[in-house]
């Protein structure tokens, strides 16, 4: 068994930090002429606390921050249901409107055939958006009284305005004077960059963070947009994805960054919104580890990355081998992306079908 995961007795297995938004779906339809939305949580790093609770029976937390109102009892009545422990959740008095704080939406369509999926979000000015240094006792919730195996956050939390990203960097060092490991889901957002700088200020924000980084994932537009490590020889399209050039950029990155223990990158090739090849590279102890990409159908592709992280970092804290937690990533991803919503409704025993090659054969 190869872990780089320090094994302790520690309260939580995974902790998340970032944005619990409420998704409001419009289910087949689109978003402009629905008249009917169907509620769920979601959100980049939260995700992940998630599908590593519900799918593969771990202790997760989420650090975050809600507006309390009734939107924001909604997302936390999500979170419990979920069984995410919710103890590190702040709320922020709400105003009556919303002119200080208010709690994020994101409206989502699935996409089908050559229509891609679509979001629109609405979370400027949320409460989380606002934290700032010193509003979450990280040596305390690092320390020996409560504890993480691993601390999980991302580059969309990062992007919600200057102060978390100071929250993040806070908290990485906090993590790493207590001996847990660091996980950071790049996920490049075009929309929260865009206004404060664009691809320069998100190069800026996460080159810094992913020093204190421990195990970096994303895929090949998140290398280029946030750190500049650039997928040579590919088309716009994606339409090929010559596996020596992942490769090449993950190396590229490990020498960049030589305080990183694990780089993964996603391959997905969407031939449409409903049927994409989807697989994974990873670099490890100098060594390429390579799931290749197989044909799948997509119900809903969002929350898709999110799950090979959980399946990825269940891996490792269940002691398996690198190949093995790749190959959970990779399935996991894959079967969360057959359901609705955000988060995973897959079952561990599912996941290691898909592992072996299941069929699809109805289980009766």
């Amino acid at each position: 068994m190869d872990s780089i995961l320090i094994p302790s007795r520690r309260r939580w297995d995974c902790l998340s930090l970032g944005e619990v938004m409420l998704r409001l779906d419009p289910g087949a339809g689109r978003i402009h002429t629905t008249r009917q939305l169907t509620a769920w949580e979601g959100g980049g790093e939260y995700n992940v606390a998630r599908g590593l609770r519900r799918c593969f029976g771990l202790r997760t937390a989420i650090a975050t921050a809600l507006a309390e109102n009734a939107v924001g009892r909604l997302v936390e009545d999500f979170i419990l249901q979920g069984g995410v422990d919710a103890s590190l959740l702040k709320w922020v008095p709400y105003d009556g409107v919303g002119r200080t704080v208010r709690n994020g939406l994101n409206f989502t369509e699935r996409g089908f055939g050559i229509r891609a999926a679509a979001g629109c979000s609405d979370r400027g000015n949320t409460a989380i958006s606002q934290v700032k240094s010193g509003d979450f006792d990280w040596p305390t919730i690092f320390g020996n009284e409560n504890g993480t195996k691993c601390f999980h956050t991302g580059g969309i939390f990062a992007a919600l305005s200057p102060s978390t990203a100071e929250v993040a960097a806070e908290a990485m060092d906090a993590a790493h004077a207590a001996g847990t490991i660091v996980s950071f889901d790049l996920n490049y957002r075009d929309s929260l960059w865009k206004a404060i700088g664009g691809k320069a200020k998100a190069q800026e924000v996460n080159r810094a963070l992913v020093r204190k980084v421990d195990i970096l994932l994303g895929n090949e537009e998140d290398f280029s947009a946030m750190l500049g490590v650039h997928l040579k020889g590919v088309s716009e399209d994606f339409a090929e994805l010559p596996i020596a050039a992942y490769e090449e950029m993950l190396r590229e990155a490990a020498s960049l960054y030589p305080n990183l223990k694990l780089i993964a990158s996603t391959l997905r090739t969407a031939t449409t919104a409903t049927v994409n090849a989807w697989g994974a590279i990873a670099l490890y102890e100098d060594k390429i580890i390579h799931v290749p990409q197989r044909e799948i159908e997509i119900f809903d592709r969002v929350g898709g990355g999110d799950s090979f992280a959980s399946g990825l970092l269940y891996g490792f804290l269940a002691g398996k081998s690198a190949e093995w937690a790749v190959q959970c990533g990779v399935a996991h991803g894959a079967l969360a992306m057959t359901t609705p919503g955000d988060t995973s409704m897959a079952s561990l025993a599912e996941v290691e079908r898909a592992m072996k090659g299941g069929s699809a054969r109805i289980a009766r």
